[in-house]
């Protein structure tokens, strides 16, 4: 009995330990989630007035006709994957790779049809488990990561596209909906399909020339939404943790009260079982 006691005593000591972790491991995420939601919306003012100006530049100027709004035959597939560095994070990671997978099996027969570009530990160990070969890899990155982190990946990315070594480029990440709610989506990044002429055109002066000018900002602008996706989710992966740690946190409590619980009984019946004992030996004295 007495060994019994001190394995529940050691439990609720451990559970305890536990709990005290993942609960600051929670508030460490909800301080994270408030700064990545504040960088994933100050980056989206950026993004939209680049897309404004490539729509007006694209409906202003017949003649200004980039690849990289052009459709072509698809011979190859690139997707540029976003996870995160560590875990703990629900599914966070399974959801975007999963998604991937179920993508590469319904579009894909062999390895030569595809290249894969990720951002984030846990995604690059899966690939590799796997065998599939990346064309580039960035990890270690900060919690607040700036696009310098990831410049060298997003303009490589874009390159392929321009050098023909695939003919259309997906973005898979974690979409940021709320602190409890993140959603994996593919986005297609090249060709560029949401570059829209819909709302009014602003009539632009071009110094040298509008294609010159369009040249220069559709590469940009395709890093740029990168870049946020980055950020959406970096925003999704503290949201995910945050969630996580919250329930474990709960799981602890409701495991401590009922090993208290238990332990209280065992405690209970091992008094009751020694107090019949003395009472037995005093009556049998007597």
């Amino acid at each position: 009995m007495a060994k019994g006691l001190r394995e529940l005593k050691r439990k609720i000591k451990s559970t305890q330990n536990m709990k005290q972790i993942t609960k600051a491991m929670e508030m460490i995420a909800a301080a994270n989630l408030r700064k990545a939601q504040n960088a994933a919306e100050s980056a989206r003012p950026y993004a939209d007035k680049m897309k404004e100006v490539i729509s007006s530049i694209a409906a202003g100027t017949k003649d200004a006709i980039h690849p990289m709004l052009q459709k072509r035959p698809i011979r190859k597939t690139g997707y540029l994957v976003i996870t995160s560095d560590r875990g703990l994070a629900g599914g966070y990671n399974a959801n975007v790779l999963r998604m991937v997978m179920n993508k590469i099996k319904e579009r894909h027969k062999s390895p030569d049809e595809y290249v894969v570009f990720v951002i984030g530990r846990k995604g690059r160990d899966f690939f590799r488990k796997r065998n599939i070969p990346l064309a580039d890899e960035v990890t270690g990155l900060p919690d607040s990561p700036r696009f310098s982190d990831i410049k060298e990946i997003a303009s490589k990315a874009v390159q392929y596209f321009a050098d023909e070594k695939y003919d259309q480029l997906f973005l898979v990440y974690n979409k940021f909906n709320s602190p409890i709610s993140q959603t994996p989506v593919e986005r297609q990044l090249l060709p560029l399909a949401d570059v829209t002429t819909e709302g009014p055109i602003t009539d632009y002066e071009y110094e040298p020339s509008a294609e010159e000018v369009l040249g220069v900002l559709l590469p940009k602008y395709a890093e740029t939404l990168i870049y946020s996706a980055l950020l959406e989710g970096k925003a999704s992966e503290f949201g995910a943790r945050m969630t996580a740690m919250g329930n474990a946190t709960k799981n602890a409590t409701e495991m401590i009260s009922g090993l208290t619980l238990q332990y209280n009984r065992a405690r209970q019946a091992s008094i009751t079982q020694e107090i019949t004992e003395i009472v037995a030996g005093a009556n049998a004295l007597s």
